[in-house]
Parts: C-alpha cells; structure tokens; sequence
C-alpha cells in the first residue's frame, strides 16, 4: 500500500512539469544537395539534447522541438555524405536540409557489377567506377548515350553522320565489344545497340557502374571490351513527382517527368521520356542536315514489392518509339527509299521487360530475367534494312558464404531470334524465304571470392556456354585485391572474353552507301585475354579531400572480325583477321574537393589499339580507326551556397584519331587536337525549384568535311562514317526543374 501511496504521490509532483513541458512539431525533407533525391534514414538530433529522430524512405522527417528552446542547432548525419548543422528559429516548423556528396567516403558506396551482388567499391575486387546522375545534370543532355562522354575512358562514337547512330567504345575498342547492362541484365545488345541508351529517362537512373575490360565471366558474350551497367531507383526512394524541362537554340526539346506512387506494400515509378527536334540545320554548308530531325517517346514503369526485409523483388517494363531522319535537306516522307533525294530514315519500336524475384527460402536465391523486342524499318538512300529480333535472358544464381569463402553460383539462359531482309539471314539454297538466326545459350558460372587475410581477398571464376552454333566456350577469370590500409587499395585482374558476331546490326557501313557486302567465310567467334593493374588511393585532408584512380591495361584479341574496304571500292569484305589485335593504355581519374564548395574531377587515358595482320610471312600493323592516343575529361564545379547557386565547366579533349577514308579522299586520315567545352549556372530556389542554362560547345568546334561524295550521295563511294566530333556548334540551352518530395 506505501508503494502505491509513494507512486501517487510521485506523480502528483511531477504533473506540472510534464504539462508545462510545451513542443512544436518540425517537419521536413532531406535531400542530396546536387540532385534533390530524398534521403532514407538520416539521423537528425538537436544538439545538446537527446531529442531526435530518422528520415523515412521518403526522406521526411517529424521532430518535437521544446517550445523553451526559441532557437536551436539541428545536427544531421549520415553515411558518404558531409555533416550539417542548421539553425532553426521558433517560427520555423517547416524546414529542408540539402546534404553535400562526402567523397571522401565513396568507399561506402555499393557497388554491382563486379561480382553480380552487392559489395561496398572498396571491398570489391574488381575495379568498379560509379557515377551519380549528378554528374551527368552539369552538363544537361536529351540522352544517356550523349552523357557518357563524360567519363574518361568512355566514348560515344557516332558512325554515320546522316542518321546519327552510334555505340558506345571502352578503351579504344568498338561499340559491339562493350555490353549494355540494366539492372545487371542484357538489355541493350545486338540490334539495339545503337538505339539501346535513347529514350532511357535520366530522372530513372540511380547510378551508372562502369567495369573495364573483359567481363564474359560472368556476364557472356558481348562483354568484351567492358560492360556498362545501369542502375535504375528503387520506386520507394524516389521523390513523389520529379520534372525536368529541356531546350537548346537549335530547336531541340527534351522532357522528363517521373511519378512515385505507393500501393499497399508495393511501391510504383512511372517515368516518361519524350524528344523532339524538327529544326533543318546545316551551318557546314554541305545540303545535308547537321543532326537528324527526331521525334522519340519512352515510358518506363518499375514495381518494387516489399514482401519482408529479406526478399527483394521487383519489375519493370519500358516502350520507346522513334521515327528519326537525316539527309539532304529537301527531302520528305515522300522521298523514302527513292532514288531523287538522298535521305536515311529509321522508325524504331522497342518494348522491355525485366525482373528479379528472391526465392522464400533461407538461401540468398535469386531468379533474374528479361525479355526485349526490337523492330527496325529504315531506308539508307534506296536500301531498306527490315530487322526484328526477340532477346529472352533467364538466369537462377546463389550466393553462399562458407568461412572465407563467398560463393556465387548462376544457371544463365539467353535466346535471340534475329530477322532481316539482308544476306545475313538469307536462305543458303537461294529460297527468297529468310531463314531466322536463333541463338541458343545455355551456361553456368562458378565464383569464388577468398578472404586469404585481412588485406588480401582473391576472385576466381570460370563461365561454361554451349552455343547452338560454335559449340563449347570457357571465360576464365583471376583477380587480386590487396587493400594495404582504408585510403590505398591495389587489384590485379585477368579474364577471357568471347563475342559472337551479328555483322548486320552492328556495322552501320555495311548498309550505307551502294556497296556490295561480302562475307568472305563463316565467321567465327572473336576471343580475347585481358591484364588490367589497379591502384586506387583517397588522401584526406584537413579542408578537403584528393582521390586518386590509375590502371595500366591490356587486351590481345584473336579471330577480330574486320571489314575491307580497300581491296574493292565497289565492295565491303568481311572475314577474322589473320593475325591479332591489340588494346593497351594507361588511364588515371582524379577527384578533388574542397570544403569551400570547389569540386575538380578530371581524367586522361593514353592508349594505342591497333591490328596485326599475317600476310605472305610479313606482318603489317594497322592503328585502330576512331581511338585517340589521347583523351581526357574535366568537370570543375563552385557551389554560392549563399545564393543558392551552382557553376559547372565540363569537356572533353580528344587527340587525333584515325578515320575511315575511301580512295582518292580530300579528307586527313587523322582527325585534329580539340576539345568541347560547356558551361552551366543553376540557380536553386527553396520550394525545390531549379532554373539552369548555359552555352555548349563554348568554343564553336566543328569537324570539317564529315560526307564525302561526289555530287551524287547515291554512288558506291558516298561515305558517312568518317566523324570524331559532334557537328553542332555553339549553342545555349535552358532548363527547369521541378520536385515534389
């Protein structure tokens, strides 16, 4: 009975202070400073106190401020980003926190690509590079295909300066020997290649994972030169609605708009991607557009299910159309596939799906898969090129930890059923019927990741594929992973890569112009062998931080599939090299940041790729075409943190580079030094909008004399491939964004 007297009493005393204990409710967001993107589970706590709470996957927060406190310092941390202190005044209840990138920390970062499973970039032991959308937002462009020229190393190279279509090198080699991943899956390949990054909405991307060099150990063929992978945002995290407007002086138009919506436990990322461009422009003088007129449209929707913690699994679908067109400019629709005007006219119509599912068990099993068909419908002048092409990817992996070793084990699938009205698919008996090619590709992969010590970890693995056609192939892969402290890491990396080669959708020249193609004999898969030495060393300081990222490599490749152009002028003749070729360099990526707001991330690769060919017991070296000695990246960014305002300078300097050139050509064999230059001011207001705009192509560099023809575009000798730089010159652009969290 004292007890409950002694309680009673206690309570009594202690009710008015609890009454006159009085709190205001703050509420918030907190987002990336950069790119605005909500930030999940931020710690925010009021100093001095114990008072605080955690950001919600929404990145919004609800914190009860002691109304005896007019003024006080809301503390916020949270990991890879830089820590902030806001003041908060007693009107205030309604406040946003911009946290800055600590790239001190990228080391944090997890990483995908390469292992196939989750691992922080440091920890992997294969170089992985990352790239957030915040890079690619200072200097704005209508496609991922475009943005890429700012990694180093990484080159966008049209192939035909009529339509505009291009690929993606790695390193000096050519678009088809770098696969396209999305989501870890084989998305864009083939077919798709050139058209695969267009229409990819950049308000869907969550980071972009570059991996060089061969990777057909665990991703197959087409990962031959490297792979890049990317990642698209978990539906839950991303903000409720996010736009962003587009427009240059030229007449190009480019919107993005993406919308969050939450289901029950299910969370929904509906994204939209629309361009358009109808402008004739020809400041070269030549009666030939400058940049194809385009009108595309894209729409991606993603499902993530959250069933428990433990088991992941989502889809996602995507449709894009296109209808684009280049060429003289008084050409029309009228004039398709006509021998009046010349013009080149492609209509795309692509659909995707892709998923992945955690099977309920106590193992981390997953079932990934993707579907993707792809029509194609062009005239190139007279010659139409009709292509369709059914790609179904299915793939069960395992991980599993025993002791120090991290297993990883997959069972991939992948069919492509390809179609066109070329000789590519043409019956051998001389039936006008097309005989489809069907690509059956089952494999299985075995990794095993070894923590020997502390410091050293070391990665084997071996792939196993039966092709329908070229029978049995092994990738091997061996790497190295030495981390001497947190701040310096050393990898060693060596792997096999293959290609099975689709010659039809893979070189634009094969059907531009009226050249005969020739395919002198059964072409057979390409092999390569890849060392790659890495060393990657962060170097804190007191008021900033310096990064520092450098790889010596080199690939020897056998059976190169390569295209004569010489020995007939009338003809293209297509065959494996006798001999080998030969990809090695030295690449080196820095990052500086400042804590006054000043941001420099620059790179160079110094490479030299060239081909051997064995002829009549002499060797005859060949320089690659469309792969500079030189090249190099530079963004330097400055944030007026006051002002609410953000300065970026971005480019790319490539030195010369060897071009295709037809007999008698006017044109240099090699391109010249020169560099792109562009510059953006953003201004950033409180309500989470963001005005931008800016000049590109600061310097007005235009290659010269990019067509070759004489008078008549129709004839055998009429070339489009011969490009090192995009045509358009200067111009400015503006822009609006827009973020409901």
């Amino acid at each position: 009975m004292r007890k409950v007297w002694n309680i009673l009493v206690s309570i009594v005393v202690l009710l008015p202070g609890f009454a006159s204990a009085q709190y205001r409710q703050v509420t918030g967001y907190v987002t990336g400073f950069e790119n605005r993107e909500p930030l999940a589970f931020v710690n925010l706590h009021i100093a001095g106190t114990r008072l605080g709470t955690t950001t919600d996957v929404k990145g919004f927060f609800k914190l009860n401020v002691p109304d005896d406190l007019p003024t006080v310092k809301l503390v916020t941390s949270y990991v890879g980003y830089q820590p902030d202190t806001l003041l908060i005044s007693g009107s205030q209840l309604k406040v946003n926190v911009h946290l800055r990138e600590d790239v001190s920390n990228l080391s944090e970062v997890m990483v995908l690509s390469g292992t196939m499973k989750e691992v922080s970039k440091m920890n992997s032991p294969i170089p992985v590079e990352i790239y957030s959308p915040a890079l690619f937002l200072k200097n704005p462009t209508p496609s991922l295909f475009e943005s890429l020229s700012m990694i180093n190393g990484v080159q966008p190279q049209l192939n035909c300066n009529v339509c505009n279509t291009g690929d993606i090198h790695i390193n000096g080699m050519e678009g088809p020997y770098t696969m396209v991943l999305i989501d870890g899956m084989p998305i864009v390949s083939s077919l798709a290649t050139v058209y695969g990054l267009s229409g990819i909405p950049n308000s869907l991307v969550k980071r972009i994972e570059v991996v060089k060099g061969p990777a057909s150990t665990l991703y197959g063929s087409e990962a031959v030169g490297g792979i890049i992978n990317i990642i698209t945002k978990e539906a839950s995290l991303a903000p409720r609605v996010k736009t962003d407007l587009l427009m240059t002086s030229y007449g190009e138009y480019n919107l993005d708009v993406a919308a969050k919506q939450m289901v029950k436990k299910s969370s929904s990322l509906v994204g939209l991607n629309y361009f358009n461009y109808s402008n004739k422009i020809d400041k070269n003088s030549d009666n030939f557009t400058d940049v194809t007129l385009q009108q595309r449209i894209s729409i991606f929707n993603k499902w993530d299910f959250h069933r428990d913690q433990n088991r992941q699994a989502s889809l996602a679908a995507r449709y894009v159309y296109e209808d684009r067109w280049g060429g003289e400019l008084q050409w029309n629709r009228n004039f398709r596939g006509s021998d009046q005007v010349y013009g080149e006219s492609i209509y795309t119509n692509r659909a995707e799906l892709l998923g992945k599912f955690q099977l309920p068990t106590s193992e981390s099993i997953f079932i990934d898969y993707s579907y993707n068909y792809h029509v194609q419908d062009s005239y190139y002048g007279t010659i139409r090129y009709a292509a369709n092409q059914h790609v179904a990817f299915a793939q069960v992996r395992w991980d599993k930890k025993i002791k120090q070793h991290d297993l990883l084990v997959g069972l991939p699938f992948r069919f492509t059923r390809y179609d066109d009205n070329t000789a590519g698919t043409a019956s051998r008996d001389n039936d006008p019927v097309n005989q489809p090619m069907k690509t059956y590709l089952p494999g299985i992969f075995l990794q095993d990741e070894i923590s020997l010590t502390k410091k050293l970890t070391t990665l084997a693995g071996l792939r196993y594929d039966h092709h329908n056609q070229h029978g049995n192939i092994f990738s091997p892969r061996l790497s190295f992973k030495y981390a001497a402290n947190k701040n310096n890491t050393t990898r060693l990396s060596m792997g096999n890569g293959f290609r099975v080669v689709n010659l039809f959708t893979e070189d634009h020249a094969a059907l531009t112009g009226a050249r005969e193609v020739i395919i002198k004999s059964e072409l057979l898969p390409e092999q390569s062998w890849n060392i790659n030495l890495n060393q990657a060393t962060n170097i804190p300081f007191t008021s900033g931080y310096l990064g520092l990222d450098a790889s010596i490599f080199y690939t020897y490749f056998t059976n190169k599939i390569v295209g004569d152009y010489l020995t007939n002028p009338e003809a293209i003749i297509y065959d494996n090299l006798d001999g080998h070729a030969i990809s090695n360099g030295i690449t080196l990526n820095a990052e500086f940041a400042m804590i006054n707001s000043l941001k420099i991330m620059t790179g160079i690769t110094l490479m030299d790729v060239f081909q051997v060919t064995n002829e009549l017991a002499t060797s005859t070296k060949t320089p690659q075409l469309f792969a500079p000695v030189f090249s190099g990246t530079y963004t330097i960014s400055y944030s007026f943190e006051q002002a609410g305002l953000l300065m970026d300078i971005t480019g790319r300097i490539n030195g010369p580079m060897h071009l295709p050139t037809v007999p008698n050509d006017f044109r240099p064999e090699q391109s010249p030094w020169f560099t792109l230059l562009n510059f953006q001011l953003t201004k950033i207001f409180r309500n989470n909008l963001e005005l931008y705009g800016g000049i590109k192509n600061l310097l007005n560099f235009i290659p010269k004399d990019p067509l070759y023809y004489w008078h008549d575009p129709f004839a055998p000798e009429f070339d489009t491939s011969y490009n090192y730089a995009p045509v358009q010159g200067i111009r400015g652009f503006f822009g609006v964004r827009y973020t409901i969290q």
